[in-house]
């Protein structure tokens, strides 16, 4: 009968987080209480000035804090219910889950500027100027220091979860590993998306102000639409792939591969790898060798490869000189 104990040395936890990721929430937590206080700033002050252009940009950044605030909840879900058994590689897709989410509300967001945009071309409408490019400065004001706050606290990520060896041996997880946190890329994007809107706003308000263009504020909508569409799809379009284990991999397979078969009895009949954590990938390797060793002395040749923190090896015994040597 095996000791409770002993099993305790094999069994493992499926937290993936990294602490890159306990610090972009944090991050991102700053960010939306910065995005709140401007809008009940903006609200107050369009009530009491009458202006319309700050109660619009003040709903505005209540929709912004919205969609900040799905990054947040999803960083927080990762962790609540990070060893929940029912997750069966963790959590660590539940932040690329709202990263595709929050590519949705930029799509959206492009095609409703695109649409107001030819509306307006079409037919003209009275601008404030003033009072337009008093909300244009303060958002990209905001935005700017947004955008520096979710860029701050590089480094090194340091893996919570401990895998790939018995008796309590963990991999050293603050080696490099690749990290695609697709959900701070969104939050990213988002800041990113109203800055540029805000200065493509500045640019075309001091035109219209200046010479007269009224047609350059509908314009720079448009440019802004395709610009922010550009960057919804990308984000859409990568954080999907992983989603469903489509990224690729060819990298790190390739150095897998590299490791295994440097010993020529030694073949690599499949190969499995997916994304189950920002900086995490599982593994399930199938290798086929007339003279079998025991899996931990396979595990052992990938011990140095990052972010490879679940790894199963099958080993199966080839009694037949011809299947590796055939041509």
């Amino acid at each position: 009968m095996i000791h409770p104990h002993c099993l305790e040395a094999w069994q493992h936890q499926h937290d993936f987080s990294t602490s890159a990721e306990v610090k972009a929430k944090q991050r991102t937590g700053w960010v939306v209480y910065l995005t709140l206080v401007t809008m009940v700033v903006e609200l107050t002050a369009g009530w009491l000035t009458g202006s319309m252009a700050l109660l619009a940009d003040g709903w505005h950044m209540g929709s912004h804090a919205a969609a900040l605030g799905l990054t947040l909840f999803a960083y927080g879900l990762a962790r609540r219910w990070a060893n929940d058994p029912r997750f069966t590689f963790g959590t660590g897709k539940i932040p690329t889950l709202a990263g595709y989410s929050s590519a949705l509300l930029l799509g959206l967001g492009a095609v409703w500027m695109l649409v107001e945009s030819i509306s307006r071309l079409l037919q003209p409408i009275e601008i404030r100027y003033a009072d337009a490019m008093l909300v244009a400065c303060l958002g990209l004001l905001v935005n700017l220091v947004s955008a520096w706050i979710l860029t701050q606290g590089g480094g090194h990520h340091h893996h919570h979860h401990e895998h790939g060896h018995p008796h309590g041996q963990p991999h050293d997880h603050d080696s490099g590993a690749e990290h695609k946190d697709h959900n701070l890329r969104a939050a990213y994007f988002h800041v990113l998306a109203d800055a540029m809107t805000s200065l493509l706003a500045i640019v075309a308000l001091g035109a219209g102000m200046l010479l007269g263009w009224r047609f350059l504020d509908p314009v720079m909508g448009l440019v802004g639409a395709a610009l922010i569409g550009s960057w919804a799809w990308g984000l859409a379009r990568d954080s999907a792939r992983s989603l469903l284990d489509a990224e690729d991999h060819s990298e790190i397979a390739a150095r897998i591969r590299t490791e295994i078969e440097a010993d020529p009895d030694i073949a690599i009949a499949d190969l499995h790898l997916w994304r189950i954590g920002a900086a995490s990938r599982a593994c399930i390797l199938s290798l086929v060798t007339h003279d079998p060793r025991s899996t931990d002395a396979y595990k052992e040749r990938l011990r140095a490869i990052p972010g490879l923190d679940h790894l199963s090896v099958e080993v199966h015994q080839c009694r037949d000189e011809r299947c590796l040597t055939a041509a």
